[in-house]
């Protein structure tokens, strides 16, 4: 979610700091100080915290055993480091042995079983502390949160004698994660006092679930716009397709971070503007920002549709750089990129390397091979995934019947299809009808991509009727595609490849007439056909063409070379008749 990249990290850092951090309610006095015993103790606990936050916990323990004085700050220090490193059993242990506790101690559990994903004991602790703050209480809200058990943390909100900003931030987000924005509102305008974690969970909020008017309208009433709120609206004009209105909030941004840089990086990456995305991240590495994994699958992303290998290749070798090479979800990314790239050795080897890959893993490389129509290697893989204990899901079978389509591979695809069904009891959704009524009419069964049309447990949407017709071109089946077109015309009135579709098929059948009937219709609805165009890199420069477009730089030369391509195979069609007719 949105909430969960933008806020969650803010407001759980919040929730926690007082629970988690062993020195708060210490030290104030600097009479204290004075004392030498006092002033050891003061070092040692700090040292102690210093090498739990570097990870050295045999070195903070070793402190710790020899210190010949302790205070609760030494416990809670070390108790705290141990579950900050993910052990979370050795701070239960110290707990236990604790000769004495304050309510920093308890939070300090109940923050680390939270982190290290057992609620169950954190509530266990929170239920046996003899005293509780509004640390506690704003602690064990937040991790009910996190484990979407909403019912329980609106329970103890409800509960708490005494509630801050953090508690209203926490129970907004709560809202939002389940959807109730309505209620998540009426909290927000029902606080007492806002900071800039309430509104940026607001707004983020709206944007997720696409309200982005009401994002607006918050973000034009926040006093003071925080670079994580600015941030949040980027990515909702990027959701909306805006990416010039994200640009200028970007730049408006003084003091950018990493996070306000990937979410224009994967604005553009996903609005189709891969070269944009790619200049941004020398933007950003030149800022001395180092980019993380979201970074870098974004970027792979944009390499993907720009089918840019050079570009591809330096992300590849940023991934080593920033020793991402064993994520998951980059290593999927290249699969990908390598994939759209037809660079098949690299992309396996890549999957070879994953060390514990996940079924989007999988998946990825299935597809990768099923795009290259290389259906053995795609099934070849299926069988491993079984092997490895996984179960295949709806993604999995559309992949294989992609490989099936790419592969020509009719009997093969409703075996794979009806084995869904009966063998691993997967529900077929729209898109697996629409791969599978694809193949069929390419092999020029219509009727029988009809049929099965009519026997869909759901009606058939766009993409159903739109393989349809696609079918039909193959077949020059006039009754279907009229049937097909108007079906997609009823669904998307304005979609032009419908229209299209048909007159090309009215033209093959040569009906002249319906073919103008057509482009008439088209007028009348204001159909605009969609500009197709293709691109190609030379010289780490992208270059774009477009039908009957003759503004690119070096067109006299394209014309020249295509030119000579049509008078070669035109040569070499008249040869190849030739030698039939010798034969």
């Amino acid at each position: 979610m949105l909430v969960s990249r933008l806020s969650r990290a803010i407001l759980d850092n919040i929730c926690f700091i007082t629970a988690s951090n062993p020195f708060i309610g210490r030290y104030i006095s600097t009479n204290v100080l004075d004392f030498p015993s006092f002033r050891d103790v003061y070092k040692s606990n700090v040292r102690i915290g210093r090498l739990s936050r570097e990870g050295k916990m045999d070195l903070a323990r070793k402190l710790f055993d020899e210190m010949p004085n302790r205070d609760v700050v030494s416990w809670n220090a070390i108790i705290t480091g141990y579950w900050k490193n993910g052990l979370i059993e050795e701070s239960k242990r110290l707990f236990d042995s604790m000769p004495l506790r304050n309510v920093v101690s308890w939070n300090s559990m109940i923050a680390g079983c939270i982190e290290c994903g057992s609620i169950d004991a954190a509530y266990l602790y929170f239920n046996e502390m003899p005293k509780r703050n509004i640390a506690s209480w704003n602690a064990m809200i937040s991790g009910f949160i996190r484990h979407e058990m909403i019912e329980e943390s609106l329970k103890l909100f409800e509960e708490m004698p005494r509630r801050n900003v953090i508690s209203y931030t926490a129970m907004i987000d709560g809202y939002a994660q389940i959807g109730e924005i309505e209620k998540a509102r009426k909290l927000f305008e029902s606080m007492p006092i806002r900071n800039e974690v309430s509104w940026t969970v607001m707004i983020s909020a709206y944007v997720e679930i696409g309200k982005f008017d009401e994002a607006k309208e918050l973000f034009g009433q926040m006093p003071y716009k925080n670079v994580v709120s600015v941030t949040s609206m980027i990515t909702g004009y990027c959701k909306e397709g805006n990416m010039d209105d994200a640009r200028v909030l970007f730049e408006q941004i003084q003091h950018r971070d990493d996070v306000s840089y990937n979410a224009m990086i994967t604005g553009y990456a996903q609005n189709g503007r891969g070269e944009e995305a790619l200049r941004l991240l020398i933007d950003m590495i030149r800022s001395r920002l180092r980019p993380d994994q979201y970074t870098l699958v974004s970027i792979l992303a944009a390499c993907s549709s720009l089918a840019s290998l050079t570009e591809g290749k330096q992300t590849h070798a940023l991934v080593f750089k920033y020793r991402f090479n064993t994520n998951v979800s980059v290593g999927n990314a290249l699969i990908t990129m390598y994939s759209k790239c037809g660079n098949i050795l690299d992309f396996e080897s890549i999957f070879e390397h994953i060390c514990t890959p996940n079924i989007v893993s999988w998946n990825t490389i299935i597809a990768a091979f099923a795009q290259h129509g290389l259906y053995e290697k795609a099934v070849c893989y299926f069988k491993k995934i079984e092997l490895h204990g996984i179960e295949p899901d709806g993604i999995t079978f559309l992949s294989l019947l992609s490989a099936c389509g790419h592969a020509g591979m009719v009997k093969e695809s409703l075996y794979w299809f009806e084995s869904m069904k009966t063998i691993y009891k997967a529900e077929p959704r729209y898109e697996h009808y629409a791969c599978l009524i694809d193949i069929l009419g390419r092999s020029g069964q219509v009727e029988k991509a009809y049929k099965m049309i009519q026997e869909m447990p759901f009606e058939a949407d766009f993409g159903v009727w739109g393989a349809l017709l696609a079918g039909c071109c193959f077949s020059l089946n006039i009754e279907l595609a009229e049937l097909a077109a108007q079906e997609i015309m009823k669904l998307d009135p304005k979609n032009s490849g419908a229209y299209v579709m048909l007159s090309n098929i009215y033209a093959a059948s040569g009906l002249w007439r319906k073919v103008t009937k057509v482009r008439l219709l088209m007028k009348e609805n204001d159909v605009k056909k969609q500009t197709a165009f293709s691109w190609m890199e030379i010289d780490n420069m992208v270059h774009h063409f477009v039908g009957g477009d003759a503004s690119h730089l070096a067109i006299d030369e394209v014309h020249a070379v295509i030119v000579q391509l049509y008078s070669h195979m035109k040569s070499q069609l008249t040869i190849d008749e030739g030698y039939e007719c010798f034969i």
